[in-house]
């Protein structure tokens, strides 16, 4: 294999592209090589001396009104011409909705393969990347690598830390690229319900699970919430069976790691304890005593979610002297 040509992240998602900064860094130095960001967007350059700022050596920017949208086709093919351009040696996508479909078209288009949803990532002896992503449930990791450049990895949220921002001097690159005009039209926008904060981005997570027997009954869980300045959470059972919410927490849902999660009536299946895995301190309330979630638990509390959930409700409430 050639000498490596640079380290490449891109994301729609600004804190995931820090993130993936974070991690490419690391990655660039062990290739010796340069670490860059591509910027796609309108009105961006602030934005590029920020990533700069955060360990980019290089920023690549485009700017077009067509990526407003997010819309996958401007994207796909303002990355392709780039990395045709440029030949990066590592291109990492941040593994979002939009991100994942513009990797794996990307990817065909330059010829090479692309691993999905990658939680661990190292270079080998052999200047290659090695891309680790969880499967079987979470009880295991696959680790790939690619024969064929650039080596492509989508990575999700909160898998690597960013760096603290230094002020330090970089390279910003204005590139005219032809774009492909989008093959969809956006008809009408709707606004969703959001919280406060992202669940992935929540110091403390209350989760409930089938145990919570009624959809009014999160209030008990939405008030320790509270107590915690956390946000609740579900798991995916009450989002696609019972239909209750829409966003759940999961190997196929969001993957967190706050410094508190405390689930009740949660089984544990081992789809949830994916996401939750790397949680500072998990605490589980369940009545049953053989809960696989007890297993990874660092507290557990047998008993009622109903009596034990606002019992620790009200002795935090009294400890925080909260009225």
């Amino acid at each position: 294999m050639g000498e490596p040509k640079g380290v490449w992240v891109c994301s729609e998602n600004k804190d995931l592209t820090l993130e993936l900064l974070g991690k490419g860094n690391e990655l660039a130095d062990k290739l010796q090589t340069e670490l860059a960001a591509v910027l796609l967007g309108q009105n961006v350059e602030n934005q590029a001396n920020e990533l700069i700022g955060f360990g980019a050596d290089k920023v690549y920017m485009v700017e077009d009104s067509q990526f407003k949208n997010l819309r996958a086709e401007p994207y796909v093919s303002a990355l392709t011409s780039l990395a045709k351009q440029y030949e990066p040696d590592i291109l990492l996508i941040g593994s979002t909705k939009r991100g994942k479909e513009v990797a794996s078209r990307v990817a065909t288009r330059l010829e090479t393969g692309c691993v999905p949803d990658c939680t661990h990532l190292s270079i080998d002896e052999n200047k290659r990347l090695l891309m680790g992503r969880m499967v079987y449930g979470g009880n295991a990791v696959a680790t790939h690598f690619s024969r064929a450049k650039p080596q492509i990895a989508t990575v999700p949220p909160r898998a690597f830390e960013k760096l603290e921002y230094k002020e330090r001097k970089g390279e910003i690159i204005k590139v005219d690229v032809e774009l492909e005009q989008p093959r969809t039209e956006v008809v009408e926008v709707k606004e969703i319900e959001a919280a406060k904060v992202k669940i992935e981005e929540a110091k403390v997570v209350v989760a409930g699970g089938r145990g919570v027997e009624k959809k009014e009954d999160f209030k008990i869980l939405d008030e320790l919430a509270e107590v915690l300045g956390g946000q609740v959470a579900y798991t995916r059972p009450l989002c696609e069976d019972r239909k209750w919410f829409t966003d759940w927490v999961g190997l196929s849902g969001n993957k967190i790691k706050p410094a508190l999660y405390i689930g009740c009536g949660i089984s544990g299946v081992i789809q949830h304890v994916a996401g939750i895995r790397d949680s500072q301190i998990i605490v589980a309330i369940n009545k049953d005593s053989e809960a696989p979630i007890f297993e990874v638990a660092d507290y557990m509390i047998e008993g009622d979610l109903y009596e034990i959930v606002p019992a620790l409700s009200a002795a935090l409430k009294k400890l925080l002297k909260i009225s």
